[in-house]
């Protein structure tokens, strides 16, 4: 079977459009460390794995996503390896408008986006991942209290990436309107929204399903470190 272009997708949005963002050489690479921990090689080859082995040594610990298993490089260690479900958006259109109450967030705002996403924790997340695509928020009580945005992005093709809300705040539906927010910017570039949920995470695969997303195959998102 081909590989799809979302069976690797750090990879491929390392060497497509995200490739302004990438460090190594050879057949692997990592996004800058202010940007995202994500890196990745291009196959399991014994040299792919060597030069993605050489980016975990040099520049510490690394999230790497694919379809397939995943084999721990050499000089590396597997610190965790956890399945998530990979979904893609499958209606033609968004058949909801969000409320107005988001705003789209700027470079000012990466300071507060670091701490939400430090305190609730979506993903991986750093300062600069803003950098990556559009981020929206909603602000209450002069603090960022939600957010969702874009992170990786291949040729026609964008992840819904950072959803999160705030605990005192949660049940008010951020999340649902943030996410509405972005699949509308999404689509209206005429790109097919898709993102990663953990499979232990059913409650957001519910919800996500009823946004219209459905379950494309299982991902093994691994953590590699330093051996």
């Amino acid at each position: 079977m081909d590989e799809h272009i979302l069976d690797r997708p750090v990879w491929s949005a390392l060497t497509t459009v995200h490739g302004r963002f990438a460090t190594g050489t050879g057949n692997a690479r990592r996004f800058r460390s202010d940007i995202s921990p994500f890196g990745a090689a291009g196959d399991d080859s014994e040299q792919s794995l060597a030069d993605l082995g050489a980016l975990v040594t040099a520049g510490g610990r690394m999230v790497t996503p694919q379809a397939e298993d995943i084999v721990c490089p050499p000089g590396a260690r597997m610190a965790a390896n956890m399945p998530a479900q990979q979904m893609i958006y499958e209606r033609p259109e968004v058949s909801e408008v969000a409320a107005p109450a988001a705003r789209k967030l700027s470079a000012a705002d990466a300071p507060a986006m670091l701490e939400l996403a430090t305190l609730t924790n979506p993903g991986p997340f750093a300062l600069h991942v803003h950098l990556l695509g559009e981020y929206w928020g909603i602000e209450q009580d002069g603090r960022l209290v939600a957010m969702a945005g874009e992170r990786l992005k291949q040729p026609g093709f964008t992840e819904l990436s950072g959803v999160c809300t705030h605990p005192d705040y949660l049940g008010r539906g951020y999340a649902r309107e943030l996410c509405l927010t972005v699949l509308n910017r999404i689509m209206g570039r005429g790109e097919l929204p898709y993102l990663h949920v953990f499979s232990s995470n059913t409650g957001a695969i519910a919800l996500y399903e009823k946004l219209g997303f459905r379950v494309r195959r299982t991902i093994h998102v691994g953590i590699l470190e330093p051996a």
